[in-house]
Formats: C-alpha cells, sequence, structure tokens
C-alpha cells in the first residue's frame, strides 16, 4: 500500500510516522482543553520523530444515549477553542462531523474531518466533507464488515478527495458489547489508504450503563499493542486527566499516565514489522 498526503505542515505517508490522533472526547471547556494538550503535547514531544500528532476532540458528541448527557459547546464555541489550540500548540486538528452544513466551517480549522462510525454510510455527509479537501477520517461502523469499508472510501475518493483514511472501532458482538476482528485489518490495508485502529472505543460497552456508554479502559492497551503487532498506519486514543470526571466515554478514556506507558510499547512492536 502507499499514501501520501499533508497533515498540517507535515507529511502522513507509508513508511513514515504513525499518526496519532489524541486528545478528550468533547471540548469541556477553553481551559480544560488547553491543559490536555499541554499535557498530551509534553508526553508525545520525545517520540515526535515516530509519531505525527494531532489533537482530537470535538465540538458536538450528537450520539448520545441520553438527552440528558453533555455534548459539548457547539461548533462556532468549540471551533473557537480548537483554533485556539492549534495556534498555540502548532498542533494539526481533527474533530467529529455529524452534519453536512458542519463540514465547510469545521474544514476552516480542522485539519482532518471525522465521519463519526454511526454515519459511515450518510453518503451526503461524505461528499460534503471530500469536497473540503480536508484529509476524511471515516470510523468504520460497528455493523459494517471490513471488506464493505470499500464503499464509503470510494464515495470520498470518487468525490475527487484522495485523502482519506479508515478508522477501525470495533464490531457489535450481541447487545452492549464489541469485538475487534484483527482479520480484517489486512483487508482493510488492502483498500490502498491508511487504517487506524481507536484503541479507546474498542473498549467501550455501549449502552452498558444504562442512560450512558460504560467501558474497559484496562483493556486498551492490550487492544493497542494487538493492533501494532498486526499492522497499522496509527493510532487513535482519547485521553482525559480525570476520565471519571470526563462529559462522555470516561470509562473507556486513558488517563494520562496509561497513555504515556503505551506509547513506547507500541513503538517497539512496530518495529518488529
Amino acid at each position: 500500500m502507499s499514501f501520501n498526503f499533508p497533515i498540517g505542515n507535515q507529511t502522513f505517508a507509508s513508511g513514515g510516522k504513525m499518526l496519532l490522533l489524541a486528545g478528550p472526547c468533547v471540548v469541556e471547556s477553553e481551559a480544560h482543553a488547553f491543559q490536555m494538550a499541554e499535557s498530551i503535547a509534553r508526553i508525545v514531544e520525545p517520540l515526535s520523530e515516530r509519531f505525527l500528532w494531532v489533537y482530537k476532540s470535538s465540538f458536538d458528541k450528537a450520539n448520545r444515549s441520553s438527552i440528558d448527557s453533555p455534548r459539548g459547546p457547539g461548533m462556532q464555541e468549540g471551533l473557537g477553542v480548537l483554533a485556539k489550540i492549534k495556534t498555540k500548540f502548532g498542533c494539526p486538528i481533527i474533530t467529529d462531523i455529524h452534519e453536512s452544513y458542519q463540514a465547510a466551517p469545521a474544514a476552516e480549522v480542522a485539519d482532518i474531518l471525522q465521519i463519526p462510525a454511526f454515519l459511515c454510510r450518510q453518503t451526503d455527509l461524505l461528499l460534503a466533507a471530500a469536497k473540503t479537501d480536508r484529509v476524511v477520517n471515516i470510523k468504520k461502523g460497528q455493523f459494517v464488515a471490513p471488506h464493505d469499508m470499500i464503499h464509503p472510501l470510494k464515495k470520498v475518493q470518487d468525490a475527487g478527495n484522495p485523502k482519506v483514511m479508515i478508522t477501525e472501532r470495533g464490531t457489535s458482538f450481541g447487545y452492549n458489547n464489541l469485538v475487534v476482528d484483527f482479520g480484517g485489518f489486512p483487508t482493510m490495508r488492502s483498500f490502498g489508504a491508511p487504517l487506524i485502529f481507536d484503541a479507546t472505543h474498542s473498549a467501550q460497552v455501549p449502552g452498558g450503563l444504562g442512560g450512558k456508554s460504560g467501558g474497559k479502559r484496562e483493556m486498551v492497551p492490550y487492544l493497542a499493542r494487538a493492533a501494532a503487532a498486526v499492522g497499522v498506519d496509527g493510532f487513535f486514543m482519547e485521553v482525559h486527566n480525570n476520565p471519571e470526571k470526563a462529559f462522555s466515554d470516561g470509562p473507556n478514556q486513558l488517563t494520562l499516565e496509561m497513555f504515556s506507558v503505551l506509547l513506547p510499547q507500541l513503538l517497539r512492536l512496530v518495529d518488529c514489522q
């Protein structure tokens, strides 16, 4: 496989740096976003020759279990915070979009537009993201077979945007459970686009806490190391300084300490490829 495209002022190319999409699930406040960016930057900096870090956080989390669940500050305020992060730390930005009209304004700040897993087959959303000429990251739907991910990939490519990648985040297995089919990784990489592994959402327990999702944070390192051994082009990890107090996905977000320990382990496995 071969790919080569810019992300921020760097180049993401096959055989080069691993992509690292890392940050808190959602923008909780400007102060918290800056705190997280500073903490993650400090951890990643010694490994900057190996990882291309993109700050991940969403201005809105529309897919909530309960109407009472926090969603974030919204597009205008959330993108404003992410723009300040980008300026202050010089890092690229990735954020979710949920509706077609969000693509263009989000692209003014974000270097990567992320298509949520539940929306990976939404043609209009994919085409709107493609038309911005930003990198498009398509989360693999929990209901989609690995070989079927060629179809959303081609929607973006056929719209004239070759800068697209797939992120694996687990497959529904019965109720309130996910499994990762590592056998599908070679299939998805064979499409010629980068394959990213979302280690934290793969440890999610959807709807497992009734009005919100649960998770198995302790399983994240195992899943991430397995993905590194099988072969991927990057990692997606949500990280929080206090996951138990996170607005969303707290049970499967990594602590900063877990994150700092895990990154060197992944590189050692990548070097064995």
